[in-house]
């Protein structure tokens, strides 16, 4: 938070490779492989963006125009009924 708060975007960028390489130290100690871990993550996220596109034209939203809190609500929903299965 201190290099964003710094403007620095040299910092910001240097700080966020440390957390992605202690993520990844992170899954190695935990035995878990960090790129099949990645891509199912990707893959989540991608199933649910589409689902998110799809609920805001249900409800007569343009996706491209919705705003960011009408996605945040339609993320919301769709994370909930993911859950609920």
């Amino acid at each position: 938070l201190e290099a964003a708060a710094s403007g620095d975007q040299t910092r910001v960028v240097e700080e966020i490779g440390d957390l992605q390489f202690a993520v990844v130290n992170l899954a190695r100690h935990l035995k878990v492989e960090p790129e099949p871990a990645m891509q199912t993550a990707n893959e989540k996220f991608e199933r649910r963006f589409r689902a998110v596109e799809s609920r805001l034209v249900e409800l007569g939203i343009d996706p491209v125009c919705a705003t960011l809190e009408q996605m945040d609500r339609a993320w919301d929903e769709v994370k909930a009924a993911e859950k609920s299965r």
